[in-house]
């Protein structure tokens, strides 16, 4: 082969191999995949659906007449707070993995950087997922519509008797300081702290009914009691909003829990199915252990029970499979009962909606159960999961560490601002209404 030779050779592979090069990079850059974009479109869609109108009718119905208006408002003030603290600075904190490191504990273990404060370098050609297959933004927004109902859902705590003015800083400050630090310790991925630990939270049982659960049980003790309560009748005005609000819950719940797989794909879709069958099981476990103790099934407590199956299959909806998703349901619908009515009555605390008995003990008892049901030995889809006992010891120490955690820095937040401004209107107010009150308004004008 002559000298000419080679150097022609030389040529053709300068030409080439750039092109290979650009041609490996095209088929390596990750491709939006139109599927799993529509799919998460719809789930996000549906989880806010859960908040607006779902939540709003489902506490509205439970409270007073004189207090329709004064929960609904808040859970639509909450919508709109929390979109704009999630755009300013809430995603960041929850998702941004500056500074993380598998293994090692440092600050942003617990909290999350601010390169994405302001959704910083978000486009419409910046996509994401398990496979970077749908857009960032789409991801942005469902992970936002998670962070509008937690917040929402501790109203039902304090139902009746906080300041709107109150309510709407605290709601703020705890979002900052409790739930963008909690996602960020069980979502943000390798170096977040309960993600190191192993913790299995496919939807939120931890991140948010847990630590919905737990602030409302404190909000609840720091406000204290209703005027009047347990002596004064306070039964809910309209149990046809309430089971409406509860129907609402249980289709948004899909995407809440199907939308978690991050893809239409076979886990959404088995998360899908014990969904349904967990949340069944658990209407009918409350129906009935309400019938036998109460000697007759109520409304409110089949649309209670819907709730707390909901709650308990959260963690598990992607690891657990149909006969977990069963014992799940049932014992969730049997113990969430004689939580939010037993116990209540024993401890007197007055957790007005039972924030605390269905979402803080029904994630409780869904977050210990999916260590159980996750094993492949038991029925459950989770490979990792070999030693039962060592993920159940992991799933309590998530707990344990939320529970503690949430608590004491809600403790903080509400006792700093009662200092500061008040929490409680007053009980000429109080006695009144809050829809006169606080807003001027009437819900029923007749």
């Amino acid at each position: 082969m002559t000298l000419r030779t080679f150097a022609g050779l030389g040529a053709l592979l300068s030409i080439v191999m750039p092109s290979l090069a650009m041609a490996a990079d095209e088929v390596a850059a990750p491709v939006l995949n139109s599927g799993d974009t529509a799919w998460m479109l719809t789930a996000t869609a549906l989880v806010l659906f859960m908040t607006i109108p779902g939540l709003a009718l489902f506490y509205g119905g439970m409270v007073r007449s004189k207090n329709i208006l004064s929960v609904m408002m808040q859970c639509f003030a909450i919508t709109g707070l929390i979109s704009i603290l999630w755009v300013v600075y809430g995603y960041s904190i929850a998702f941004d993995t500056t500074g993380m490191e598998q293994g090692v504990v440092n600050f942003n273990s617990f909290f999350g950087g601010m390169s994405k404060a302001f959704l910083a370098g978000v486009t419409p050609a910046s996509i994401t997922g398990p496979a970077a297959l749908f857009p960032e933004a789409v991801f942005i927004t469902f992970q936002m519509t998670f962070a509008i109902i937690t917040p929402a859902l501790i109203v039902g705590a304090f139902a009746e008797r906080m300041k709107f003015s109150a309510m709407l800083i605290f709601m703020g400050i705890w979002f900052t300081l409790v739930y963008a630090p909690i996602a960020h310790m069980v979502w943000s991925g390798n170096g977040g702290l309960m993600w190191d630990w192993g913790v299995l939270d496919f939807a939120g049982g931890t991140v948010v009914h847990i630590n919905a659960g737990v602030a409302g049980l404190v909000a609840c003790l720091v406000l204290g009691k209703r005027k009047g309560f347990p002596t004064t009748p306070m039964a809910p005005h309209n149990l046809g909003y309430t089971l409406i609000g509860a129907a609402m819950l249980w289709i948004g719940w899909f995407g809440f829990n199907a939308g978690s797989a991050a893809a239409a794909n076979g886990t959404a879709g088995m998360a899908m199915l014990v969904t349904q069958i967990a949340t069944a099981a658990a209407a009918l476990g409350w129906m009935f252990a309400e019938w036998i103790t109460h000697g007759k099934p109520s409304a409110l407590g089949i649309a209670s029970g819907v709730v707390a199956g909901l709650v308990a299959i959260t963690p598990a909806a992607g690891t657990v499979g149909p006969m977990g998703a069963l014992v799940i349901g049932l014992a969730a619908g049997v113990v969430c009962f004689f939580c939010a009515t037993t116990l209540k009555r024993k401890l007197g605390y007055d957790d007005s909606l039972d924030a605390f008995g269905v979402h803080g003990i029904g994630g409780i008892l869904g977050a210990i159960l999916t260590g159980v049901f996750a094993a492949p030995s038991m029925g459950g889809f989770n490979a990792a999961t070999t030693d039962i006992a060592a993920q159940v010891w992991i799933q309590c120490k998530g707990v344990g560490f939320t529970v503690i955690y949430t608590a004491i820095v809600t403790y903080v937040i509400l006792k700093v601002l009662d200092m500061v401004m008040g929490l409680r209107v007053t009980e000429e107010e109080e006695a009144v209404g809050l829809d006169l009150a606080q807003h001027n308004e009437r819900g029923y004008n007749l």
